[in-house]
């Protein structure tokens, strides 16, 4: 498959896992204890599949080739993006650390939000901007080459069955909550 279209494909399961971390959140604000025990599985999706799955083979495959074919890094919109995976990191360390005090209700909460608006805005520059930049300049053979990338990328970072088991999860919260 190619790996714009893979990438496309998961930034719906990460707009999906967002949704769900908010629905969870105001329900545990509003006392629901089962909701509250779900935020912490609802972080790891996020971590795992929003940052070391999906930013991973970003930073690791597409950026770099994308930056090789003449898309500017520095000063430019793979730069941009860069440093948006950083602010989205910072933004669920806040919330791990909230997890530890159990502030849902104040620095989880502002944690989340911002991550939510950081990482919604950030979808869209990608699909909107960067990733037809990287359609013209990579060409569909190498994307569908790239593809291949990312299935080893899983495996070997991830480990085997890693990103299937995430998803398996957003599907059990999403069966929950909407």
């Amino acid at each position: 498959m190619n790996a714009i279209a893979i990438l496309e494909h998961e930034h719906e399961a990460i707009l999906c896992g967002i949704g769900l971390l908010e629905k969870a959140l105001a329900e545990a604000i509003g006392g629901d204890t089962d909701a509250k025990a779900d935020l912490p599985e609802l972080v790891r999706f996020l971590k795992g599949f929003a940052d070391t799955c999906h930013h991973g083979k970003e930073e690791g495959i597409l950026f770099p080739a994308m930056e090789a074919a003449g898309i500017p890094k520095d000063g430019g919109p793979i730069g941009v993006m860069l440093d948006e995976h950083d602010r989205g990191r910072a933004f669920v360390a806040g919330m791990r650390t909230a997890m530890e005090t159990g502030d849902w209700a104040g620095e989880f909460s502002r944690n989340a939000a911002g991550f939510a608006q950081l990482l919604r805005a950030h979808i869209d520059k990608e699909n909107g901007v960067l990733f037809p930049m990287g359609k013209n300049a990579l060409g569909d053979a190498r994307l569908e080459a790239m593809g291949a990338d990312f299935d080893r990328f899983e495996e070997t970072v991830m480990g085997k069955g890693e990103h299937e088991r995430l998803h398996a999860m957003l599907d059990g919260f999403s069966a929950k909550y909407e």
